[in-house]
């Protein structure tokens, strides 16, 4: 007979949906992929005493929550171009937070103490924390005082000469070059929730209290950005 004659052909595994299904999965893990990063486990701080550095720290916190209308006021300036700032309802002390000045120095976020500070956590390799470099330039060309700073801490470990040498290609004039090549703030940050990619950006006050938070990028050049640095300094008068 004609059909014992035929050879039966193996049905694909793999169905049109699958292979959809597996595209769209490739097309998300790629946008993930340029925010996320986890950083090498030989960074991460020890969690010994823990719980007693969890409850100290718990304390210190506590000093610097923020009333319902210092809540109100900082969400209503987190709009527009920077509406990704979202205001900590539980604020935390980061003066502990080390890192390399400008001039290699080591500082914390304690020693900046009387500034308001906008810190952005960027790597060289970051395509958004590229993009936001010129615009965070220009937020501290037009905004610096002495009662304000955008601390824009590099966090590449290889090669010093990359970021320095990338920053001098754009023509950042203004922004410090902070660094910090341990990775030690990020992994504080991830700990503690406030950081889950790269770029990460944090709002601090003259005390030391992170008071806002976002992960990923903003255009900190327009008048959204000055409204909301604005509004953070006026917090605790």
């Amino acid at each position: 007979m004609a059909e014992d004659n035929k050879e039966t052909k193996p049905k694909s595994a793999i169905s049109p949906k699958m292979i959809l299904f597996a595209g769209i999965a490739g097309l998300l893990a790629g946008a993930l992929a340029v925010y996320v990063m986890e950083p090498p486990s030989g960074n991460v701080v020890p969690t010994e005493n823990t719980a007693s550095n969890a409850a100290a720290g718990g304390a210190e916190d506590a000093k610097c929550a923020l009333n319902q209308e210092q809540l109100a006021k900082l969400s209503a300036a987190a709009t527009g171009e920077v509406a990704g700032m979202q205001p900590s309802d539980k604020p935390a002390l980061l003066t502990h937070l080390q890192f390399d000045a400008p001039d290699g120095s080591k500082t914390t976020i304690g020693d900046m103490k009387g500034k308001t500070l906008l810190v952005n956590l960027w790597a060289s390799w970051c395509a958004p924390c590229r993009e936001e470099m010129p615009a965070l330039d220009k937020l501290q060309a037009e905004q610096g005082s002495d009662d304000f700073e955008v601390v824009a801490l590099n966090i590449d470990t290889g090669d010093i000469s990359k970021p320095k040498n990338f920053l001098n290609e754009i023509g950042v004039e203004k922004l410090g070059f902070y660094r910090d090549a341990s990775l030690t703030v990020f992994n504080d940050l991830k700990r503690r929730g406030l950081a889950f990619g790269l770029p990460v950006t944090l709002l601090i006050d003259e005390t030391g209290c992170q008071i806002a938070a976002m992960n990923g990028p903003a255009h900190w050049a327009g008048q959204d950005a000055v409204n909301l640095v604005n509004t953070a300094k006026s917090l605790r008068n």
